[in-house]
């Protein structure tokens, strides 16, 4: 199997189901498939882009290692996230950079909301896809990875990777509202730190 031959109709499921079933190149069509999501995603999170190639490799070996036992009828890519997510944390306490905050917050909203689009400020700029200034995207980066650990996953998970909240919460083993709680300690943290930003510019 080439590049070629990956469809966008097969999917992450049927992929792994042939790597179980020998077809020696559908494991690496899944790593092309999310290398670049889940990269970013690591270098977001980890702030240190040396650590996440390492998670991003410990998370694929996980996954081979644990394909057989994947639901088939629910998406791999939040099973996928979760591993890396798993992966990344354990690195980051094992340099001791674990950091916390109160998150007693409620965030407002509809029980199934499952966008982040609807509670984040307007005058924080859009996901980096779509940051074509790069002084912008680095002054992002770098708020975001300022960020405690608690609020800056779930601000990526959600933000920056359009994971819905119950998703979330089943990857981060968390409860719905403490999901929410952590979203909404991020806008704040991240609008305070944006527009301390945009102040100084402006001086």
């Amino acid at each position: 199997m080439n590049q070629a031959s990956e469809p966008s109709h097969i999917s992450d499921a049927m992929l792994l189901q042939r790597h179980l079933d020998g077809e020696s190149e559908a494991f690496g069509a899944l790593v092309r498939r999310h290398e670049q999501e889940l990269l970013a995603f690591l270098t977001r999170f980890m702030g240190n882009r040396a650590m996440a190639e390492d998670a991003f490799q410990e998370a694929f070996l996980q996954l081979h290692i644990s394909a057989a036992t994947f639901d088939t009828t629910k998406r791999l890519k939040p099973w996928l996230f979760t591993i890396a997510a798993n992966k990344a944390r354990d690195a980051l306490r094992s340099k001791s950079r674990k950091s916390a905050i109160p998150l007693d917050a409620n965030i407002s909203g509809d029980e199934d909301q499952d966008s982040y689009a609807t509670v984040i400020p307007s005058s924080i700029p859009p996901p980096d896809e779509k940051l074509v200034n790069f002084e912008v995207r680095l002054a992002v980066e770098k708020i975001v990875g300022s960020l405690p650990e608690a609020l800056r996953i779930v601000l990526t998970l959600c933000y920056f990777h359009d994971f819905a909240y119950k998703e979330i919460a089943e990857m981060l083993g968390l409860p719905l509202g403490t999901v929410k709680s952590r979203l909404h300690a991020a806008v704040g943290r991240f609008s305070g730190l944006w527009k301390a930003r945009m102040e100084s510019d402006d001086e």
